[in-house]
């Protein structure tokens, strides 16, 4: 449910709502939509790999599950730790095994000080030749590409130092890239994905197909990026379609000439849109901006990505500007990280010479100067629908250079202590501040006896 906040926050996606869609569109605080990823988090996957590592955690039998599952619950935490700072880890997912129902909240650099020590450990456990995990849906067992995953996020947990601790930052970014401990990405083959099918559909698919899908479109700052860049990518994201109220089937051929498409503009509703500039009208129930190509980026029986070879690539063209790493070129990992994610979707057929021709326009050619915005601008694109790390690389890059949405009606707090009129974090679940009073208000303490949209997590610094 990304596309309620961190969606929205990086201008991709927004609906000109309120109610129970409101969130990152109008920087203001819906409980439902800002505690949704604290509340499946700690329900489902947190507690089911503290189950699992505390099962196995004594047994040398089960070293490889073991490692894989210290590798995903770190990742867990870190998404967390991203979205709301200090949070429940070191008594988290233990009601049953210790009988914990109220956990304490830990500080959130010592959580990302255990979460480098769990990705560090735990890829370096990992050995071919133990025990087999085929029931494994990443890699089905592929130890090689497993210590790949473990370093690659490892390099992304590194590169979240750069504003906070340079010095730190090229530490935890060296030990990744180390090849000696297996290396990061090196191909689309090692993506973790989940495919989705009729039975287990894509939840952002089945909201863009389903009840909703006149009600959501595409940020104006992304479409007018695409077309600022010529982007061939765009055919295979954005679109309009001749009834875009109807469902796929009878919503007409999608119309994806890149000239054609007008993005919605953010700091207006549905009172508002009217009087936005160049306003295109609706079209029935619909407005007649641009939306996403539900029969591919939104496809319900889909493919939805979490960490990328293309990703990995670009932070590897950042960590060379900064001079953390010595191998290859800034130019060759950014160009290279572009074309990672043309070809990344068994869909997309963009030629070489097409690549080659994008990777030379005005606004894209590598320029050395400009590198840090064109890295983390092209980041922004490779996270298309990974909302959360495209939020999380925003707060730590500054890029894209996004103005403020400067909706009416938004919380104060975009607009005070620096926060430059964004949303840099969520506050706190309702509940938790009625069940877990104590845990929850340590941790408001923290933050300087506040929970405001507009405070910053650690590494988020000014």
């Amino acid at each position: 449910s990304d596309y309620h906040y961190q969606g929205a926050i990086v201008q991709q996606i927004i609906t000109p709502y309120g109610g129970v869609l409101e969130g990152g569109n109008r920087n203001t605080y819906i409980d439902a939509n800002a505690s949704s990823l604290f509340t499946d988090f700690y329900t489902g996957p947190v507690k089911n790999l503290i189950d699992v590592t505390e099962k196995l955690k004594d047994n040398p039998d089960r070293i490889n599950l073991y490692s894989m599952a210290r590798i995903w619950k770190a990742y867990c935490f870190q998404r967390l730790v991203d979205t709301y700072g200090d949070v429940p880890y070191t008594e988290a997912g233990k009601a049953f095994i210790a009988s914990t129902f109220l956990p304490v909240y830990d500080d959130q650099k010592a959580i990302y000080d255990a979460i480098i020590k769990e990705y560090t450990e735990a890829t370096d456990a990992l050995t071919a030749g133990k025990d087999a995990v085929p029931g494994d849906i990443f890699y089905k067992g592929d130890i090689a590409k497993w210590k790949k995953l473990g370093n690659s996020l490892l390099l992304r947990a590194g590169m979240r130092y750069t504003k906070y601790s340079s010095a730190t930052a090229a530490t935890i970014v060296a030990k990744a890239t180390d090849p000696a401990r297996g290396g990061v990405f090196t191909a689309n083959s090692d993506n973790v994905s989940l495919q989705y099918t009729s039975a287990f559909t894509y939840g952002t698919g089945s909201m863009l197909n389903g009840g909703e899908r006149h009600n959501y479109y595409v940020g104006a700052p992304f479409v007018d990026f695409l077309k600022a860049t010529n982007d061939p990518r765009a055919a295979y994201m954005i679109c309009k379609y001749p009834t875009p109220a109807n469902a796929l089937a009878t919503a007409g051929t999608p119309n994806t000439n890149l000239a054609d498409q007008q993005g919605m503009p953010y700091g207006y509703d549905e009172t508002t849109l009217a009087s936005a500039p160049g306003f295109p009208g609706k079209i029935g129930a619909a407005y007649a901006y641009t939306q996403f190509n539900r029969a591919t980026v939104g496809a319900v029986e889909g493919k939805a990505y979490l960490i990328t070879y293309s990703q990995t690539l670009l932070l590897l063209a950042e960590a060379r500007q900064r001079n953390y790493i010595s191998t290859s070129t800034v130019k060759d990992y950014y160009e290279a990280g572009i074309k990672a994610h043309m070809t990344q979707q068994s869909y997309i057929t963009i030629s070489a010479a097409a690549q080659d021709a994008y990777l030379a326009g005005t606004e894209v050619a590598f320029d050395a100067a400009r590198a840090l915005e064109q890295i983390n601008e092209q980041y922004w694109v490779s996270s298309f629908m990974i909302w959360g790390e495209a939020w999380c690389n925003f707060r730590r890059s500054g890029y894209p250079q996004l103005n403020a949405i400067n909706y009416p009606g938004e919380d104060p707090s975009v607009d005070q202590d620096n926060a430059g009129g964004f949303i840099h974090r969520l506050s706190y679940p309702n509940r938790e501040k009625s069940v877990n009073p104590a845990g929850v208000g340590d941790a408001i303490t923290r933050l300087g006896g506040s929970d405001k949209l507009g405070l910053r997590v650690f590494w988020d610094k000014i």
